[in-house]
């Protein structure tokens, strides 16, 4: 079976994430992108404690399509240092699974 990736990351804002979500979907690269608004973050960021609003974003993609999501979704996202974060799915149904192989693109390697 295809091994599934749910890809996470976080936006500054809603339509951001919207765009950036529809792009990966339109481009293959994610077979669906669901978006998770009003979370509240906290971190550190160049030594200071921050606290911001963001969108989280859960793309569901494959291994061998993640190294061209994962480049193509730092071109778009807005933040100097994005989170990218992709957990392998344990446990996929067979069919929820060839579903998201069959929607995203698998590329050539050369």
């Amino acid at each position: 079976m295809t091994e599934i990736l749910l890809v996470l990351s976080t936006f500054p804002d809603v339509e951001k994430a919207r765009q950036t979500g529809t792009a990966l979907v339109e481009s293959q690269l994610a077979a669906c992108v669901s978006l998770c608004p009003q979370l509240e973050s906290i971190y550190r960021w160049q030594g200071a404690v921050e606290t911001n609003a963001e969108v989280l974003a859960i793309f569901k993609t494959t291994a061998g399509t993640y190294p061209a999501l994962e480049k193509r979704l730092r071109e778009l996202h807005p933040y100097e240092l994005p989170e990218i974060v992709a957990l392998p799915a344990a446990q996929v149904s067979a069919a929820y699974a060839q579903w998201v192989a069959k929607e995203v693109t698998q590329p050539i390697i050369v």
